[in-house]
């Protein structure tokens, strides 16, 4: 019903190089390890002094932290229960090499006490205006802040659109502009862009294979739309979103929608605190959802969460459900 592949990444540890790379500016270049650069944030140019204790929260943004080899320059990380077991992340050692601040959502006070000076976090998915830690707040406590690209879609003021699987390119990239190690940043992405082309380049001919993403609620479903890792993991993988079209990132639809785009194949986000399986049996006994082709004939796919959220298992994530689906394609 599910497969897996799982593609490990090595982070490697590298020595803070001098900015070369064009679209910053640098000041202080005597010292390689400390120094200033001027990176954009969301639409905004942002002077960022190099970072010593950031704080990340999520998966998402540690892995790209610890991908690029940023392991010394993280203090500590915040992973709420959605998480699955960071033991079970290909940079685990990394994990364990920080230290674990908190299983709470991201807030200020937790910040404040960890001394960080710089904190990764996504637009609704870390910081937020309800819980009173945005990057201008930050600012205002001369804490450095960096959002992911792919949340810039709707963050108010300073939208910047980005596709998601380029939205992670862009983060690298700026990363390693940040930090000071343009040229891990760009093989990374080199190497993950390569990927990503193998997968388009085998994706199965003929009509595209309709995939509903069910993320949670039963009610009203909850999904992928346009502005998220899943919507190009499907499209890359040969597949079509049946929420494809809609301009939103996460979003709510009703049942009826889906019946009407009566998908060939659901995607199941796997939550730490909200097992796959009980998804699948909500599907299987609802009688809206039971009559759907995919439900049927019982084809469902289990993404892990971190494979959805950007960051560098998106990678993974694509890799494994393309593979998932071509074996579909080849068997219908």
């Amino acid at each position: 019903m599910t497969r897996y592949s799982r593609h490990l990444v090595i982070p490697t540890a590298i020595s803070a190089l001098l900015m070369s790379a064009c679209g910053a500016s640098v000041e202080g270049n005597e010292d390689a390890e400390i120094r200033t650069v001027t990176v954009n944030r969301c639409g905004e140019e942002v002077e960022y002094t190099t970072p010593q204790r950031s704080v990340v929260y999520e998966g998402g943004s540690a892995d790209k932290m610890f991908a690029l080899g940023l392991v010394e320059h993280v203090h500590g990380y915040v992973m709420p229960p959605a998480n699955p077991p960071v033991e079970e992340s290909p940079w685990a050692e990394d994990y364990a090499a920080v230290e674990f601040l908190s299983d709470d959502l991201l807030n200020r006070e937790l910040v404040v006490d960890a001394n960080a000076d710089f904190v990764v976090a996504g637009w609704n998915s870390g910081f937020a205006d309800s819980r009173g830690i945005t990057p201008e707040i930050l600012d205002s406590l001369e804490i450095q802040s960096f959002m992911h690209a792919e949340s810039c879609f709707n963050y108010p003021g300073y939208e910047e659109h980005h596709a998601p699987f380029e939205g992670l390119f862009t983060d690298l990239e700026r990363l390693g502009m940040i930090f000071g190690i343009e040229d891990r940043a760009e093989e990374l992405v080199a190497e993950y862009r390569e990927r990503v082309t193998a997968v388009q380049e085998q994706a199965p001919e003929g009509d595209p294979i309709k995939v509903f993403l069910y993320d949670f609620g039963t009610d009203q479903p909850f999904t992928a739309a346009s502005q998220v890792p899943p919507n190009e993991i499907i499209e890359f993988a040969g597949g079509e979103n049946i929420f494809g079209d809609v301009e939103a990132r996460w979003t709510e639809v009703t049942w009826e929608a889906v019946v009407e785009g009566e998908p060939e194949v659901i995607i199941i986000l796997e939550y730490n605190d909200q097992p796959a399986q009980e998804k699948i049996d909500f599907l299987l006994e609802n009688p809206t959802t039971a009559t759907l082709p995919a439900v049927q004939n019982e084809e469902f796919y289990i993404l892990d969460y971190n494979e959805a959220i950007s960051g560098p298992r998106n990678i993974d994530g694509l890799e494994s459900f393309a593979e998932y689906l071509h074996d579909y394609a080849e068997s219908r």
